[in-house]
């Protein structure tokens, strides 16, 4: 392909990627962005339903950009990598991990594995003994707004959910700075239907999901408690936190509307601008305005805007992303790239697509 022979000729420096279970909408966005990652070659892409199967048969969208064909997640080729994802569902990269650690090949898991500290906690809501809990204690938080110097040095990154990159980055100006009262947060967050994933799921149906909006999971959602434990850590203390998902009947988007109270008179808009001011996928809004999903679309920047209530200590913070870049794939990216030094943006520095 081209864009090999200019790195040839050029003599950049490729490293070796894999990707466990692209199958699903992370997957097939992971490798549409590493495609034309100029210094990834995307090595390995498993799948054990598709083995033998061309990447670009079940996706062609990837037809002249991603030439593979599916292995067997146990295929060797996995272990020439310089990093491997793991694109698949809860319960699978705790049990794969290891091996590829001790081969000295990093790992970074886009599932929920390795995000809960609280063993207990995870297993309430996850529903499984854990594999690998030892693994779960050096696993690195994967929000590089909050953690870049530790995901840097990092073997093992575990992605953030996206409702929780949605929310966490819309309060962490508040929450760091100590002016947020930790008593009664709430985020009212929508999603699109392709934050639950490819699988069949009469719910997600066009004739069910169609003009139509609901909550859903109101008695308990289990990004909850990763919200929870990353404002608690960053605060010092416990946050009461309440969060209520709603369906919408679009494709992508994370949209948070996030309601706290300050304790005390502050700029807010200023606030936020210096918060932000160095991070290439964090846009704070003009005061006053009010973000749209769409401006986001395929794109890895979260666009947020924050709004004090007039005569109130009352603050709402809007936070928007594509579920399935910023609050997904285009974050592990931007994580892959801090762990094999990179720099930061390579590859997932573009605009958003309109309409």
């Amino acid at each position: 392909m081209l864009l090999y022979r200019f790195i040839i000729e050029k003599k950049i420096i490729v490293q070796k990627i894999g990707i466990v279970g692209a199958t699903g909408y992370t997957g097939v966005e992971l490798l549409r962005i590493l495609a034309v990652h100029p210094q990834i070659c995307v090595h390995a892409v498993t799948s054990r339903s598709n083995v033998g199967t061309r990447v670009d048969a079940m996706f062609p969208n990837l037809r002249g950009f991603v030439d593979n064909v599916f292995v067997n997640p146990d295929d060797k080729s996995l272990f020439d990598c310089d990093l491997v994802f793991f694109a698949t569902p809860n319960g699978v990269a705790m049990k794969g991990t290891q091996v590829l650690l001790d081969k000295g090949i990093k790992v970074i898991d886009l599932a929920a594995d390795y995000r809960i500290k609280d063993l207990s906690i995870w297993k309430h809501w996850y529903g499984m003994e854990h594999a690998s809990p030892d693994l779960v204690e050096s696993a690195v938080y994967g929000l590089p707004e909050l953690n870049r110097a530790q995901i840097k040095d990092a073997l093992l990154v575990a992605n953030p959910g996206c409702y929780p990159t949605a929310v966490t980055l819309g309060l962490l100006p508040l929450v760091k700075n100590g002016i947020a009262d930790f008593g009664g947060i709430i985020a009212d967050c929508k999603s699109g239907a392709s934050g639950a994933g490819r699988g069949a799921n009469v719910g997600t149906l066009l004739c069910e999901a169609g003009d139509s909006f609901k909550a859903y999971n109101v008695g308990g959602h289990r990004h909850q408690p990763e919200i929870a434990q990353t404002l608690s850590l960053v605060s010092g203390e416990e946050v009461d936190f309440t969060f209520v998902p709603h369906l919408l009947p679009m494709i992508r988007g994370i949209h948070a509307t996030i309601y706290t109270k300050v304790l005390a008179e502050h700029d807010l808009q200023s606030l936020y601008e210096d918060f932000y001011k160095n991070e290439a996928f964090v846009d704070v809004l003009p005061a006053g305005q009010h973000p749209e999903t769409r401006s986001v679309k395929t794109s890895n920047t979260c666009r947020m805007a924050v709004h004090r209530l007039p005569n109130s200590d009352k603050v709402v913070v809007l936070s928007v992303i594509d579920n399935l870049v910023k609050g997904a794939a285009g974050q592990a990216v931007q994580n892959m790239n801090l762990m094999l030094g990179l720099e930061e943006i390579l590859g997932i520095n573009v605009p958003g697509v309109l309409p």
